[in-house]
């Protein structure tokens, strides 16, 4: 009798967790006009000797799980019933973001690094907008920008943390409540709808439903600072 309950509270998990993903794509979507796609997700009866294979035919997949493969990255659309017809064929998808044109980008660091930057972001009392984490990295959404505005902000500055990588316009994101095969990925900032303070630099879709978003720029310039002003000159965020 134990294992038959066992196994009906995991079955009804599952369709929680499949009903979740479902209703997360359509959000972003259609609330907040971020264009989504179907990951490849994980193979459920095949694991590698590091962990659980991806379903691409890539037996030596670095994401496994955490990348777009059929339909492709220009599939990622705002419409209501194409996500619904993809979540259905496919309950267990991750949700991918196309990141950038009008969708938000991100700027991401190693997970250990990402806790730290945080909280000096905090200590300068900076606003930040979601923050997507994974265990391995953490992602701080900001406004959409172009190739070459970060071009220029990368070359007029000194030194940039060789850890940090950009999600701009043709890149993606694993938003939750996806999970990959390195693990679960969860908000560690839940997106907020408010409008930025008056005061604040930069950040878009101020007075609206979507979630508030700071400009690169300002992100750059704090996590950077933060990289810096490290004792005896290293980077608190190579790691």
């Amino acid at each position: 009798m134990r294992e038959i309950l066992g196994r009906r509270r995991r079955l009804r998990f599952r369709r929680k967790e499949r009903t979740a993903r479902l209703d997360a794509a359509v959000a972003f979507a259609v609330e907040w006009n971020w264009p989504v796609l179907p990951g490849a997700g994980l193979r459920a009866t095949t694991r590698t000797a590091t962990g659980a294979a991806c379903s691409c035919p890539d037996p030596d997949c670095v994401v496994p799980g955490a990348h777009p493969y059929d339909p492709g990255l220009l599939a990622a659309t705002t419409d209501e019933r194409m996500i619904r017809w993809w979540w259905t064929r496919r309950p267990d998808a991750p949700v991918v973001l196309a990141t950038g044109g009008r969708a938000p980008c991100a700027v991401s660091l190693p997970a250990v690094a990402g806790a730290r930057a945080l909280t000096a972001l905090d200590a300068t009392g900076m606003r930040l907008g979601p923050v997507v984490a994974t265990p391995t990295r953490w992602s701080i959404l900001v406004a959409p920008y172009g190739l070459e505005r970060l071009g220029e902000l990368l070359y007029a500055k000194d030194s940039v943390p060789s850890s940090l990588r950009f999600h701009g316009e043709g890149g993606y994101l694993l938003l939750p409540p996806s999970v990959a095969g390195t693990g679960q990925v969860r908000w560690e900032r839940a997106p907020s709808p408010s409008s930025p303070p008056r005061s604040s630099r930069g950040g878009s879709h101020a007075g609206s439903a979507r979630p508030w978003l700071p400009d690169v720029e300002t992100v750059i310039d704090a996590l950077v600072e933060a990289s810096t002003s490290a004792p005896g000159g290293g980077s608190r965020l190579a790691y």
